[in-house]
């Protein structure tokens, strides 16, 4: 893109700031983010919230080592954790609703993996129950969240989020998502 889309505006706010609102809200748990590329730009609007932050410094690997170094900080500071959220911030129509709606799934179906739903894609954000976490420890750097959803694709409920398929990697998405 070019340029940091975490700090891309987003009704008047940062993206970054605009998810961190939408997440806090949402009321699930602590919430831990992490940060990798332009880490002091975006420290300071996740300083300002009650969001734990872990810094990446291979970031560079891929999305599996962001995942693994907020897993590892959570196995570490947050060890009772029965399951967690793992999420995007480029994804603009996510709602907190979207949050609290995946954790009543998990609640009531008792799969190990509750994953959103969009255009015939299971994706994130999805929740992973905690039998998953030396899963998830265990991707590839350059994998995401989804290369475990199709392994573990028996044990997964799909819960529909609309739009969820529209997220801003290039600026023509941004600029498309504002008119």
């Amino acid at each position: 893109m070019g340029e940091s889309k975490q700090l891309l505006l987003i009704r008047g706010k940062p993206l970054l700031q605009h998810i961190l609102e939408i997440t806090l809200t949402a009321g699930t748990g602590e919430v831990v983010v992490v940060l990798g590329a332009n880490e002091g730009a975006h420290r300071s609007l996740v300083e300002s919230t009650n969001a734990q932050i872990v810094f990446n410094p291979h970031w560079e690997s891929g999305i599996g080592s962001s995942i693994k170094a907020g897993l590892n900080y959570i196995n570490k500071h947050l060890a009772n954790s029965s399951a967690i959220i793992i999420s995007v911030c480029d994804q603009p129509y996510l709602t907190s609703s979207h949050f609290k709606t995946l954790v009543n799934i998990y609640l009531t179906s008792h799969k190990k993996i509750v994953a959103s739903s969009y255009k015939n894609i299971l994706g994130v954000p999805a929740l992973f129950d905690q039998a998953l976490f030396e899963v998830l420890a265990k991707i590839d750097d350059s994998d995401g969240a989804k290369s475990v959803i199709k392994k573990h694709a028996d044990d997964v409920v799909g819960v529909p989020f609309p739009f969820g398929d529209i997220d801003l990697d290039t600026r023509e998405d941004y600029d498309t998502f504002n008119q």
